[in-house]
């Protein structure tokens, strides 16, 4: 049974398993093998052969699950390379169930993650705290040129222009909103989570920007317009499908008639899905990853206008591998921090990231939306122009 999982699971290339009582099962015709697996006991064997998309992970935080040979990036990887399995009704129904996501759950969400230790991110993350899909406009770029393209790509879509009202929808730790700060518009950033709020707040007091940005704890459904513009990075994955019509109809609302919103958020290229069981339950519960055909059908009914879309592919594996490199540069101090099985689940976490968009399909998207027809050039020219001027007005602040 286990040689048929393993068979199964493993499609492209050679890997060898050492079962508990010192048996090894090849798969693949290599007989060395890059790959070597050692599973301690049976008790993680059954566990694995009964939910592999949960138990692996588990497997691998709680040492039942050894890597003699590679490593566990290279595992996945390889188990990564087998077809993509279509979900089925059941499976659907599953997946929107786990994404009610009302108001108290998604400060519990929030919270899982995000109320973490600043210290713990501010160990892998760019100097910004920018804690999303950057930019490399080169492939010899730093992670923190890579993710002040990103900011300046947001502001040039935003058209923005000094003295604006802008509503920044999970601000994170403050550095995009600071940075639009920085280009002269009046922000407003909105988080659910307390340990990003005391940051921002703290941040934007020694950049001396207190006075033109505003950071609150507050859930967008509540917030009060209206805005010249609207962005929300990295945060629309927390949203849920059931709740995409009220998020949009938030936007809308919150939109000045003429005004510009600019939503960045991870996707996926094959449809409909379900979140991974392990990065549901130990990473981002209730989060989603959605398909563009489940996001476009809920600004429709809004009125708004879909100006740009832009597909970023595989600028966020890049970005992972930063964040992954760094974190295990720093593994023993993050280890002092929290402990081993948790820096064992970060790792894991790192990597089904990056190899999710490598190998199974995710991307990012970035929707322009505006309520005019005519609120926006008509053609991406002004891209380029603005983010020279924006790169040489945030320098010379």
């Amino acid at each position: 049974m286990l040689e048929r999982l393993l068979r199964e699971y493993v499609r492209e290339g050679s890997a060898a398993f050492s079962l508990p009582d010192g048996r090894r099962l090849m798969v693949g015709d290599d007989p060395d093998p890059p790959v070597a697996v050692r599973l301690a006991d049976w008790a993680t064997l059954r566990r694995i052969a009964a939910k592999p998309a949960l138990a692996v992970g588990e497997a691998f935080m709680d040492g039942g699950l050894i890597m003699e040979r590679g490593s566990i990036y290279d595992l996945v990887d390889l188990v990564a390379r087998r077809p993509m399995q279509s979900l089925g009704l059941l499976g659907r129904l599953r997946a929107r169930m786990d994404q009610a996501n009302d108001r108290r759950a998604s400060r519990q969400n929030v919270a899982h993650h995000y109320d973490l230790s600043y210290d713990l991110y501010r160990r892998f993350l760019d100097q910004d705290m920018q804690y999303s899909c950057a930019v490399f406009e080169r492939p010899d770029m730093t992670l923190e040129e890579a993710q002040a393209a990103k900011k300046r790509r947001l502001a040039a879509k935003l058209l923005l222009q000094p003295g604006m009202r802008v509503l920044d929808i999970g601000c994170g730790w403050g550095g995009l909103a600071l940075t639009l700060a920085e280009l002269g518009a009046e922000v407003v950033g909105v988080t659910l989570s307390q340990e990003q709020l005391t940051i921002a707040r703290a941040r934007a007091e020694e950049r001396g920007l207190s006075n033109r940005v505003r950071f609150e704890l507050c859930d967008y459904r509540d917030v009060q317009g209206p805005f010249d513009r609207i962005i929300s990075v990295g945060m629309f994955e927390h949203v849920g499908v059931p709740n995409f019509p009220a998020y949009f109809d938030a936007v809308s609302r919150l939109l000045s008639d003429d005004g510009v919103a600019v939503i960045h958020s991870i996707g996926r290229k094959d449809g409909p899905g379900a979140t991974q069981p392990w990065i549901a339950k130990y990473i981002f519960p209730g989060g989603y990853i959605p398909a563009l055909s489940e996001v476009l059908p809920a600004i429709e009914p809004t009125g708004m206008w879909v100006t740009d879309v832009e597909i970023l592919r595989l600028h966020y594996a890049e970005t992972l591998r930063h964040w992954r490199q760094r974190f295990m540069a720093r593994r023993e101090e993050i280890a002092g921090l929290y402990d081993e099985r948790f820096c064992r689940m970060w790792e894991f976490y790192l990597v089904v990231s990056e190899i999710a968009f490598r190998r199974r399909g995710h991307m990012v998207f970035q929707l322009q939306l505006s309520k005019r027809v005519d609120a926006v050039p008509l053609t991406r020219d002004y891209l380029g122009d603005f983010q020279t001027r924006a790169a040489a007005s945030v320098r010379a602040a």
